[in-house]
C-alpha cells in the first residue's frame, strides 16, 4: 500500500487528545494543504479561524453544545452534563472553516478542504476530529470573538492534536456501488 492510501486507511475521527501543544509550524503546514483542494471555478471560498486557547476553547465548547442540544440530541451517548469539553474534545486546536453566505458549492468545497487537512494532519503524526456542531457558534454570544464577517458562515470546524485513543474502525458498505451499462442508440 503506498503512503496516500495509508494515510487514508489510518485516519480516524479522535475524540480524546493528549495534553500536547500542536507547533505552529505544523498547523501552518496542516492549513496550507487545505488551500491544495479544488473548489468551484477555484473561487477558494475558505477562511481559516485557529484557535489555541483552552480556556476559550472550553467556553465556546460549552456555549455550543447548549444550542446543539436545543436542536437534536446529541450522538453517541453524550451527556453534555457529565464531559469537559464535549464539541472540540480538549484538543489543543481547533481551527473553524468558513464560506461566505452565498456560494452555493462552499458546503463541496470546505468538504474537499477539511479532508486535505485531516489527511495532512495524520501524515504529520497528529489526529483530527470534523465537527459539524462548530456551526452552531453563530447563535452563541461568543460569534464575535471569532471576527467572522457578516457575509460568512461557519461551514465546520476540524479538531487537531496529539491522539490519546485509536478509534477501530467501522464497517464500510460494500452494496453502494452500481455499474451504469452503456445505452447505444443509432449515433
Amino acid at each position: 500500500m503506498n503512503d496516500t492510501l495509508k494515510t487514508i486507511y489510518e485516519r480516524r475521527a479522535v475524540r480524546k487528545y493528549k495534553d500536547q501543544p500542536v507547533d505552529k509550524r505544523l498547523v501552518d503546514e496542516i492549513i496550507d494543504a487545505g488551500r491544495m483542494a479544488p473548489s468551484a471555478i477555484n473561487r477558494q471560498p475558505w477562511m481559516f479561524y485557529v484557535l489555541t486557547d483552552q480556556k476559550q476553547i472550553s467556553i465556546w465548547s460549552t456555549a455550543i453544545a447548549k444550542i446543539a442540544e436545543k436542536h437534536f440530541h446529541l450522538s453517541h451517548g453524550m451527556d453534555s452534563a457529565k464531559a469537559s469539553d464535549i464539541i472540540f474534545h480538549r484538543a489543543p486546536v481547533v481551527i473553524f472553516i468558513s464560506a461566505p453566505k452565498n456560494n452555493e458549492w462552499a458546503a463541496l468545497d470546505i468538504g474537499m478542504c477539511s479532508q486535505n487537512m485531516m489527511l495532512a494532519a495524520k501524515s504529520l503524526g497528529l489526529d483530527t476530529c470534523p465537527i459539524g456542531f462548530a456551526k452552531f457558534l453563530d447563535q452563541t454570544d461568543n460569534i464575535s470573538e471569532l471576527g467572522l464577517a457578516t457575509s460568512e458562515e461557519i461551514k465546520l470546524a476540524i479538531t487537531i492534536g496529539y491522539g490519546d485513543e485509536k478509534p477501530e474502525v467501522h464497517e464500510r458498505k460494500k452494496d453502494n456501488v452500481k455499474l451504469i451499462k452503456p445505452v447505444y442508440k443509432n449515433l
